[in-house]
């Protein structure tokens, strides 16, 4: 059982907490923290997409931001984001690893399995700069079925047009474009 701190409009915890589930079937305020793989490679920025499970509870078998989730009672948005990052992908970072590129608020109601999903999250969204194939990467085999890199510009497409089923904002992968190119025009 995995338990949330309920959050106001501002992703601050009220002190009540709920069961992970109870969030998702009744809509009530949560965090997560998203993290982006991203690298530069033969002149061409690439992002690190996840594939989901086929048996993920929600969005199985959708590509995904590189890592993300739920952030546990008392924790915080860095904690989690470096935990995700460890348990789905073996990656071990640091706080300072993480650039933050922006915060978004969350209203998806879908329906998985004939049950209601309804989500509300205050997700803020991560960059690190990270450059290692993808057949190296340690997945967690319950979470995710595999993870490759994609041109940045190509998985703005995919988001778009839906050329590949997916589950990313294009809210959210535009915040990633908007971080790589602002950070690449720092000297």
């Amino acid at each position: 059982m995995e338990w949330l701190d309920v959050v106001d409009k501002n992703g601050e915890p009220t002190g009540e907490v709920v069961e992970r589930s109870k969030a998702h079937r009744e809509g009530i305020w949560h965090r997560t923290s998203h993290v982006w793989l991203v690298r530069k490679k033969d002149h061409r920025i690439e992002v690190l997409v996840q594939k989901r499970s086929a048996d993920k509870d929600a969005y199985p078998g959708c590509y995904d931001t590189s890592s993300a989730g739920h952030i546990p009672v008392g924790c915080s948005y860095e904690e989690s984001a470096i935990r995700e990052l460890k348990e789905e992908l073996g990656v071990t970072a640091r706080e300072e690893d993480l650039h933050l590129c922006g915060r978004r608020t969350v209203y998806h109601d879908e329906v998985f399995y004939g049950q209601p999903f309804i989500d509300r999250q205050i997700s803020n969204v991560y960059v690190i700069w990270f450059d290692r194939e993808a057949e190296v990467f340690h997945i967690q085999e319950e979470e995710l079925e595999s993870v490759r890199w994609m041109e940045l510009g190509e998985c703005i497409r995919m988001v778009e047009e839906q050329t590949e089923k997916n589950c990313i904002a294009p809210e959210e992968i535009k915040m990633v474009e908007r971080f790589v190119k602002d950070s690449l025009r720092t000297p």
